[in-house]
């Protein structure tokens, strides 16, 4: 329904009509989707033309029947005219048309802001004051004024027609107050129920919301109780693997270990009967070149017996008596075969050449004894006390060629690893050690090996 004291859209202009339903298409584009009409809702998405060419009777017909569309329509149309609908305003609160402004524009855009006295801005002219133009549509039951009083009778008239505008005025600012109030009262009557159903919406929301919160905090409750259960039994399994690990590596390493014993107690006995083997075939062959004993043809017993040799503080060797500590008794005992020279390494340097520093020593002896190894084609090896030293690390050396040189292990003394040593060695084997310690040499011939002072070595390598 059109508004009262408002021309109906039909009985407007063509001109007006169109550039009306022009500026409503451009407005309902920018209307909110929430208050777009449903029969508008599609060609609300179309551009501006396309509205105005292909539903201008449909925007028409619920212009006309809706007044809440009508005022959001006017509403995006004073904002997009700007400065126009402000002028087109203040020109119609004085009853005319703005100046410089199209009229076509100007009533189109007053008939959609809904301004009061529409009929009257339709029939004035552009920049001239209503009172002073005939109003369409308006007649008067006086007779014209007499020709005798003109004056007169165009201030009646005037007056007449001043009087007509201010009560159409008047009452089309209560029509407007009337429709404003009802509006107003069923927008205030939507909003309530809008609020009504807004505050039972949310107390339902709230219900849910702490219905899910407790719900997920059993869920996280429960999932943290299940998450400490899952890392226990991690751990656990975790701990029983490194367990089983550990395990695994002692049982490999005891069973590798008793692998090298075995290995090594069938290679140690091998090479130990085959070393005697050898020595004994060289000590014998040895004893034949060096007696040339004739054949012969007496036993034993034939002999007379000769006195006892008394024990003495003399060595008895092939080329007769020697001292102990004789460089030469030591040369004649590297001379039987595949000979084995084993030396106290610190307790030969320290009492031979005690002024040098520990690495000087051991450059000093091992150099004197390879130079005896390559000489006599003995095999050396030289024992060097690590734990008497107060070395942290072992120091870097190069064994010479023909000597095999050992540190004894942290805690342990040299003499106890050429006292193993000895063990490993079959007897009857021609086994030298040279040391000046009485108890490694006491250990080294209760085992039936030889032995000899330090200082001996010490000169036998200064006299080569």
């Amino acid at each position: 329904m059109t508004e009262p004291g408002t021309t109906p859209l039909r009985d407007l202009p063509d001109p007006v009509r169109g550039r009306v339903l022009a500026l409503a298409a451009d407005a309902l584009g920018r209307l909110a989707v929430e208050h777009v009409p449903a029969s508008l809702k599609k060609v609300s998405t179309f551009t501006p033309a396309h509205r105005a060419r292909l539903a201008g009777p449909r925007i028409a017909a619920v212009l006309e029947q809706d007044p809440e569309f009508w005022d959001r329509l006017a509403v995006q149309v004073r904002a997009a005219a700007g400065p126009l609908a402000q002028a087109v305003t203040d020109a119609a609160a004085v009853g005319r048309l703005p100046e410089d402004v199209d009229r076509t524009e100007a009533l189109a855009t007053a008939w959609l802001l809904q301004l009061p006295g529409w009929p009257e801005l339709a029939a004035a002219r552009t920049g001239a004051p209503v009172a002073d133009q005939p109003v369409a549509g308006v007649t008067t039951d006086e007779p014209p004024p007499a020709a005798a009083g003109p004056a007169a009778g165009r201030a009646r008239t005037v007056a007449e027609a001043r009087l007509r505008e201010l009560t159409a005025r008047i009452a089309q600012v209560r029509a407007d107050a009337d429709r404003q109030r009802t509006r107003d009262r069923d927008r205030v009557e939507k909003v309530k129920e809008e609020n009504t159903e807004l505050r039972r919406t949310l107390g339902q929301t709230r219900t849910r919301l702490t219905a899910a919160q407790a719900e997920a905090e059993v869920l996280r409750t429960g999932a943290e109780d299940r998450a400490r259960e899952v890392e226990q039994a991690v751990s656990a399994s975790a701990a029983e693997v490194r367990r089983l690990r550990a395990r695994i590596e002692v049982l490999e390493e005891e069973l590798a270990a008793a692998r090298r014993a075995e290995r090594s107690a069938k290679v140690s006995g091998s090479v130990r009967a085959r070393l005697l083997l050898d020595t004994l075939g060289d000590a014998a062959q040895g004893l034949r070149r060096e007696l040339a004993l004739p054949a012969v043809d007496r036993l034993p017993a034939d002999e007379l017996v000769a006195d006892a040799g008394r024990p003495g503080t003399r060595v008895s060797t092939g080329r007769g008596s020697l001292q102990r500590d004789d460089p030469r008794l030591l040369e004649e005992l590297l001379a039987l075969p595949r000979a084995h020279l084993v030396v106290d390494g610190y307790n030969v340097t320290k009492t031979a050449w005690p002024e040098l520093t520990l690495e000087r020593q051991r450059d000093r002896l091992l150099s004197g004894v390879a130079s005896l190894a390559a000489r006599t084609a003995v095999e050396a090896t030289v024992v060097f006390d690590a734990a008497d030293t107060g070395e942290a690390t072992r120091p870097l050396v190069t064994p010479p060629r023909g000597v095999r040189v050992r540190f004894s292990p942290v805690g342990v003394i040299a003499d106890d690893v050429i006292r193993e040593l000895l063990h490993l060695e079959p007897s009857g084997r021609a086994v030298v050690v040279v040391t000046s310690d009485r108890e490694l040499a006491g250990d080294a011939q209760r085992l039936g090996f030889r032995s000899v002072g330090a200082a001996t070595l010490s000169r036998l390598v200064s006299r080569a």
